[in-house]
This record gives C-alpha cells, sequence and structure tokens, in this order.
C-alpha cells in the first residue's frame, strides 16, 4: 500500500481509523486535499473526452455505453419525426 503497488481495503481502511482514532476522510485526504467536484457542462469538449479517457477501463466502457444509448434514442426519435412528418 505505501509504495502504491495496492489500494487499501475497506476493512484496512476502517483498522486505521481506529487505530489513529481518525476519520476516514481525514486518513483519506491527509494535509486537507479534498478533491474538488467535476462539473462536465463547464468543459470544452476536448477536456470532456480527455477526463473520461483518465477513468479506468470499466468506467469507460460505462460512459460510452450509456453514450451510445442516448445517441441511439436521438437517431430513432429524429428517424421517427422525419417519417411521421411526411405521412
Amino acid at each position: 500500500m505505501e509504495n502504491g503497488h495496492r489500494e487499501l481495503s475497506v476493512e484496512e481502511l476502517l483498522k486505521l481509523v481506529k487505530f489513529f482514532n481518525l476519520t476516514t476522510d481525514q486518513i483519506i485526504h491527509i494535509g486537507n486535499e479534498v478533491p474538488k467536484e467535476i462539473t462536465l457542462e463547464d468543459k470544452t469538449a476536448n477536456e470532456q473526452v480527455r477526463l473520461i479517457s483518465e477513468l479506468e477501463e470499466k468506467d469507460k466502457t460505462i460512459v460510452f455505453g450509456m453514450i451510445e444509448i442516448i445517441l441511439t434514442k436521438k437517431k430513432f426519435k429524429d428517424f421517427f419525426h422525419k417519417n411521421v412528418a411526411t405521412l
């Protein structure tokens, strides 16, 4: 863990919390370096793609799967409106 070769498990984190009499937040964010929430809406398209590319493969697969579903729905809506409008 100390050398970055493996992640800390939840059980190990809880043991550290008890041992050092700290909160999980204090252990996770040593030095008060709490990450800020990322909002994609205020980012450029390139920045959004860069942030997504930094995700783990499993998470990237989920994000791209959701995008595919949304785009497919849009295509069907556009197709339906175009073809129903001509009737």
